[in-house]
């Protein structure tokens, strides 16, 4: 078992949970989250009041799952970034689990 981490913005929240889907990953937890390329431009315009939102709304995914899932979300994802008109890929990351309860 692993614990897979995937980020993705708010556009591609239903297309990933379809991905997830077909990669049998049925069992995950999602946070909304804001997301940031650039984090210097934003500690330069922070003030008490800002005018707008800085970040961009975005969404984690995290499970524990199975290695078989894993390679089959990360080729599927792969897959959806090859066709992306935009600069905003679904990324994703492994992280081995050493223990559980």
């Amino acid at each position: 078992m692993k614990l897979l981490i995937v980020t993705v913005v708010e556009q591609f929240e239903k297309d990933i949970l379809k991905l997830f889907k077909k990669a049998n990953i049925e069992s995950f937890s999602e946070s909304h989250i804001d997301g940031y390329k650039n984090p210097t431009s934003m500690v330069r315009t922070a003030s008490w009041f800002p005018s707008e939102k800085g970040g961009v709304e975005s969404n984690l995914f995290f499970s524990f799952t199975e290695e078989t899932n894993i390679e089959t979300l990360f080729g599927l994802i792969k897959e959806f970034n090859a066709n992306l008109e935009t600069n905003n890929p679904i990324k994703a990351v492994v992280v081995p689990i050493e223990r559980s309860i």
